[in-house]
């Protein structure tokens, strides 16, 4: 499914500096350069466990660590202004979706929620528009998929503020299970979406409050991982 991610770089308007590396290069006429497409090329998906995990966090997998272009591109999608990116980003989280999954079948999505000022700062929930690209490019490969918005966020503290006990305690009492009905689930993994795992304490959190509305996450995907710098 990546094959057609230089193609997705490529029809986004001409940005002031390379995505992935913030260089300004001479002749520049995508939004993430040749380098840093092949970089990301390079990332496989595989299997992140924070230490230590907290209790209720699915198995995730993840693209790849949070560093070099894809912790750039995130940066300049999230941060920076730059929607256009969740196109390719998308592409890339069908990636770790497939991966974590496996055999193609009924997939429901579930992405975690932004809070209501962080949708303001951003121009609209970041992770909803990946997952509308995941889910799209998951459809073109043939799995039968579905978005559910099962969760909202209340508001919280910066999580960038707090240590490892304080984004747990923020996480348990930040989000809520929407009301009504959502869609059939019959046969169909639940896998949680994000963009970002650090102590896991976001995703355990999601997921609790899905397993009480009987949505048992059977993994989460992201698409970066935030590694220690020391090992205890």
């Amino acid at each position: 499914m990546t094959g057609g991610l230089w193609a997705d770089l490529a029809d986004l308007l001409l940005p002031i500096e390379c995505a992935g590396c913030r260089e300004r290069r001479p002749g520049l006429r995508h939004g993430v350069c040749p380098d840093c497409v092949d970089a990301l090329r390079t990332l496989r998906p595989g299997p992140v466990r924070p230490v230590p995990a907290p209790a209720g966090l699915p198995p995730c997998h993840a693209l790849g660590p949070y560093g070099g272009p894809l912790r750039e591109t995130l940066l300049a999608y999230k941060e920076h202004g730059r929607h256009g990116l969740a196109r390719p980003l998308g592409a890339l989280l069908a990636e770790v979706v497939a991966t974590a999954v496996g055999p193609v079948g009924p997939v429901l999505l579930v992405p975690v929620p932004d809070t209501p000022a962080a949708a303001r700062a951003r121009y609209g929930d970041h992770l909803g528009r990946l997952a509308r690209h995941c889910a799209r490019r998951l459809r073109a490969a043939g799995w039968p998929v579905r978005v559910h918005n099962a969760v909202r966020a209340l508001p919280r503290p910066d999580s960038a503020t707090l240590d490892s006990a304080g984004r747990a305690a923020a996480a348990t009492a930040a989000f809520r299970a929407r009301s009504g009905r959502g869609p059939a689930v019959a046969g169909s993994r639940v896998v949680l979406l994000d963009d970002i795992v650090t102590t896991g304490a976001t995703l355990a959190a999601v997921s609790r409050v899905l397993t009480v509305r009987g949505l048992s996450p059977i993994g989460a995907a992201v698409l970066a991982a935030t590694q220690k710098r020391h090992q205890q």
